[in-house]
């Protein structure tokens, strides 16, 4: 009985020592645990923090330059180009945001989205009346002859094959909205020149994207370019885009300028806020240019009286200063997060032969594009002075830009060329072109005298 009594509390003991054992390595292991999660938090804070401080430097230094701007007389976009570039880590470094990070894609998306909107607002049913011909020409037929005349120079001057040289040309053949639309809302062109530019880039981008995957299909193998195939792609994109964007505008319109049912009249910055975001995913969700869903839900809104619908003076006046600055800090951000995502590293591989490829984009292509899509509309009556103009504004801007990370992502082939010479487009045609269009229409006789609403 004693040895029993005695091995029974030897085991129990023992069983006591390893349960201890046992806790002891569960406590140093929710230890651990509780490290390793602090550790996370700690991270996540400290890039939480460095996000902040990077987006109020940026609105810091964007205000100031957008001030700048204004004491200059040149668009803002291009000094937030130069800015980005000085303050990115490709100069002083105080800035260094990714390409593929979530807060770029963010801010390019909602940014364009909203840039979009505030263009298709300052659109007017009676002037695109006169010009809608040309609008859907020149951003259907015009992107395949931009495309073309871009690619075949590419290939005799930077020597790639040309089927690689006319997915270059495909993916800088779409004019840039978000370039676009704030010039025109600081230098005061004719009415139908301007929103017939600020139209074609609005509609262009599914365009360019169709062509450019369709190039690409080729040049890997993966596919054969259907014109048919092409074209209904783009119907079916443009239809849906259309029809998405006519519906939240009607509806958001309801809501804040009927004179009944207009119960969020007062909350109207929040309902183009969903609005905006709501025209995008849905026309995205079924497979449509979610831009162009945008800029039609813009266009509705900004003619709500042809509706029937008539918001309070205060409340649109309200509105319009909020849309106003909401779009100035979204072009602020994009363009100089673009500058300071320039790499000159790749650009320097290809710069003699970008700039020249470049030159025949804006002054060979361009032009071709612009009288053989407008010259032939006849309801337009296009002056040589008005075709003159609309051939110096062809911005390259993010949309361009997007499509290049997509290739360099996919490693499409020659997607490091494309990524160069796109960066060395968006550079030429915002430094060169954004800042002499006040001057040019003012020497063809294009600037109005009256601000434009």
């Amino acid at each position: 009985m004693p040895e029993i009594m005695l091995s029974f509390r030897l085991s129990v003991g023992g069983g006591l020592a390893i349960s201890r054992r046992v806790g002891q390595r569960r406590v140093r292991k929710l230890t651990s645990l509780e490290r390793e999660t602090e550790l996370e938090t700690s991270a996540s804070i400290e890039i939480a923090k460095h996000t902040l401080l990077s987006c109020g430097l940026i609105l810091a230094v964007g205000t100031v330059a957008g001030l700048l701007a204004q004491k200059i007389r040149i668009p803002d976009v291009a000094v937030f180009l130069i800015v980005g570039i000085a303050i990115g880590p490709q100069a002083l470094g105080l800035v260094h945001i990714k390409a593929d990070s979530a807060l770029n894609q963010f801010i390019l998306l909602f940014g364009a989205s909203y840039i979009l909107f505030d263009g298709g607002a300052s659109l007017r049913f009676s002037v695109l009346k006169q010009v809608w011909i040309t609008i859907v020409v020149i951003a259907t037929i015009g992107v395949i002859i931009t495309a073309v005349i871009t690619g075949i120079a590419a290939h005799y001057i930077l020597g790639v094959p040309l089927i690689v040289a006319l997915l270059l040309g495909a993916t800088l053949a779409s004019t840039d909205p978000a370039t676009l639309v704030p010039i025109f809302r600081q230098v005061r062109i004719r009415d139908r020149v301007a929103q017939t530019v600020m139209s074609e880039s609005a509609f262009n981008d599914a365009m360019g994207a169709i062509v450019t995957f369709g190039v690409l299909a080729v040049a890997t193998g993966s596919g054969e370019f259907s014109f048919a195939a092409s074209l209904s792609d783009l119907l079916k994109q443009s239809v849906i885009g259309i029809v998405a964007g006519v519906a939240l505008g009607y509806i958001a319109a309801f809501l804040i300028a009927h004179e009944k049912w207009a119960f969020l009249s007062e909350y109207a910055p929040v309902v183009t806020l969903v609005a905006v975001i709501g025209a995008y995913f849905a026309a995205d969700g079924m497979e449509a240019s979610g831009f162009m869903a945008v800029f039609v839900f813009g266009i509705v809104l900004g003619n709500k009286e042809s509706f029937g619908f008539a918001m309070e003076a205060g409340e649109a006046q309200k509105l319009d200063e909020y849309v106003l600055t909401t779009a100035f800090i979204m072009r602020l951000f994009i363009f100089i997060l673009l500058g300071a995502q320039v790499d000159f590293a790749l650009m320097g591989q290809y710069w003699l032969g970008g700039v020249a490829v470049v030159t025949v984009l804006m002054l060979v292509a361009r032009p071709a594009t612009v009288f053989l899509c407008a010259w032939p509309d006849r309801r337009a009556r296009w002056s040589f002075g008005e075709m003159l103009f609309m051939c110096w504004t062809r911005e390259t801007g993010v949309i361009p830009a997007a499509l290049a990370g997509l290739l360099l992502g996919m490693k499409a082939p020659g997607a490091q060329m494309i990524a160069s010479v796109t960066f060395i487009a968006i550079l030429m045609t915002i430094l060169i072109q954004a800042p002499t269009t006040e001057w040019l229409g003012r020497r063809l006789g294009l600037l109005e005298t009256k601000a434009r609403s």
